[in-house]
């Protein structure tokens, strides 16, 4: 029996190689007139990998297959490029910007004269300079990513559009899109396992507009504050994190999503970590108020979704919402804390967000009404 198991581990391993070798091979023949120089490093994402080549050249690789080929400003598309690859030419800009999470990297990047057409209207940003360039037309809304103006897109002479995974459910939009010329690109940094994968994203679009180095100047400062956060020891502190839809039923993060991770890498325990099927791209999860009753009342914090579900301003409003919340022990306590707005197109900043959950379960914010993205319920 071992020798049996010794020989198909072999061929396994051989088979694995050969896999190896091929896929390397196809790489070189891919790009017989360019020479590779390079790849970047990523610390936490593993949705993307970007190398680079002789001339300038990057080719960028998402985990769903897709590449993409950046062709610098005043460069021909190299010879033997196969016809999955699809090619960006610098400089590129009047970007149609449908991947929310995305307008914060290239704030972050100061490229937002990269996007020149925005899925979301201005009042559903909260983001500040995005807000601002929609107000001074600098940015215009496209329709949303369901249903864009292609008429307005090819006016403007968009070249790229930046859509989330939800255009998976707009199939007939993706096919238009490119039947348009218009190059689709789908981020997916909402897969990513780590919370700083999704921050690591930026790398992504430094690549496409050559700003590596203020990308790694970004990612290193959530570094800190995340290494910050996760050098504390584990509080024993229970948390709560849901909001209440209008239907009356608790709608939670589900175990494994990147919040609830964030919350246990911050030193609490997440109470609802075994709920939600772990490989479900859903990040949430609607559960009857019984059930969550029994699950959270004896949760140490509350940290109430209002992201989703609108700021509030006293306890009052949060019973008001459900009765039975004012028999939970947070609630009690006087431990209940809300989401900004912003918290959810922030993705350049979650290393800073889990350091404000380990202040408050370590107590270190006990004293405090605010801290980034979250404010006390009182």
């Amino acid at each position: 029996m071992k020798r049996i198991t010794a020989v198909i581990l072999i061929i396994a391993a051989f088979a694995a190689l050969l896999s190896g070798c091929a896929a390397e091979s196809e790489k070189t023949e891919a790009f017989d007139s360019l020479k590779l120089t390079g790849s970047m490093e990523t610390d936490y994402a593993r949705q993307f990998s970007i190398d680079y080549y002789e001339g300038g050249y990057k080719l960028i690789t998402l985990g769903d297959g897709s590449r993409y080929l950046i062709v610098p400003e005043g460069r021909e598309l190299p010879s033997g490029l196969p016809e999955d690859i699809s090619p960006l030419y610098q400089p590129i800009n009047r970007i149609y910007l449908a991947a929310t999470a995305a307008m914060c990297l290239f704030d972050a990047l100061d490229s937002l004269d990269a996007i020149r057409l925005s899925g979301t209207k201005e009042d559903g940003w909260y983001i500040k300079n995005a807000r601002e360039a929609m107000a001074d037309g600098r940015i215009i809304y496209a329709g949303k990513y369901s249903e864009p103006d292609y008429e307005l897109l090819l006016s403007e002479g968009c070249p790229l559009a930046v859509e989330s995974l939800m255009i998976d459910h707009a199939a007939d939009v993706k096919d238009k899109l490119s039947e348009l010329g218009i190059t689709v690109f789908t981020d997916q940094s909402s897969l990513e396992e780590h919370p700083l994968g999704r921050t690591e994203w930026i790398k992504v679009y430094a690549a496409m507009l050559d700003r590596e180095e203020r990308a790694f100047e970004v990612f290193d400062a959530q570094k800190e504050y995340f290494k910050k956060a996760e050098s504390g020891e584990k509080t024993g502190e229970t948390v709560a994190f849901f909001y209440i839809s209008s239907s009356g039923s608790a709608v939670v993060r589900k175990s494994g999503d990147y919040i609830s991770k964030m919350i246990e890498l911050a030193g609490g325990e997440y109470v609802f970590r075994d709920m939600g099927d772990p490989d479900t791209k859903t990040s949430t999860l609607t559960v009857e108020m019984e059930t969550f009753f029994a699950a959270a009342k004896d949760a140490d914090y509350i940290i109430y979704n209002s992201a989703i579900d609108g700021e509030m301003s006293s306890m009052a409003e949060l019973i008001d919402k459900s009765a039975l919340l004012g028999e939970f022990k947070a609630v009690k306590d006087g431990n209940v804390w809300c989401t900004n707005k912003n918290m959810y197109q922030e993705t350049t900043r979650l290393g800073e967000m889990t350091e404000s959950f380990r202040m408050i379960f370590s107590g270190e914010a006990d004293s405090l009404d605010r801290v980034p993205f979250l404010y006390r319920l009182k």
